[in-house]
């Protein structure tokens, strides 16, 4: 039975954010990539990319923004955007990437998804963004349809290192 939509709340986050949002982080991304990666790989992103200081660190940057769905104070979904140099394949106007976009999987079919990516491609705009994009792990064909069904085409890929391990991406990217 779905939920009642109000239960979620869709806020900015803070730094006072960055130790939930380390935690859910590496937690969700361990939870959609560690059973198709070595542990050592795992491990190794995670401890790089998912601390604290490196939440804090994106929090404060001027260049992006995180846009998180609670639910009863905790955290069900969030996105981060960046502006930053896109990959030669992304030929849109003023492009914002999507830099994570996550959604907790108690919460998979229950609508998050789709009000996350309007308040992320509204947040791109208010960065400045007329087109936004996105890299997707070639082995993830869930986030690929939704992508594709939330307006996204495919322009290209992408290299992605997780640990050791050198992955392909799909770049997808969409006007906004």
């Amino acid at each position: 039975m779905p939920q009642d939509d109000t239960e979620f709340r869709l806020r900015r986050a803070t730094p006072a954010d960055a130790a939930a949002l380390a935690s859910f982080a590496a937690r969700t991304f361990a939870e959609t990539f560690g059973p198709d990666n070595r542990p050592e790989d795992l491990a190794a992103h995670l401890a790089a990319r998912y601390g604290v200081a490196q939440q804090t660190g994106e929090l404060t940057d001027p260049r992006g923004c995180t846009v998180l769905i609670e639910r009863r104070g905790e955290i069900a979904a969030y996105a981060q955007l960046r502006r930053g140099a896109p990959p030669p394949c992304v030929t849109g106007d003023s492009p914002v990437e999507i830099h994570r976009f996550y959604v907790d999987a108690p919460w998979h079919g229950h609508g998050l998804a789709q009000r996350l990516m309007s308040a992320a491609c509204e947040a791109a705009r208010e960065l400045g963004g007329r087109s936004i994009w996105l890299a997707v792990w070639e082995h993830n064909p869930r986030a690929i349809a939704f992508y594709r069904k939330s307006g996204f085409r495919d322009v290209g890929d992408t290299t992605f290192v997780l640990g050791a391990d050198v992955q392909t991406d799909r770049v997808m990217m969409m006007e906004i």
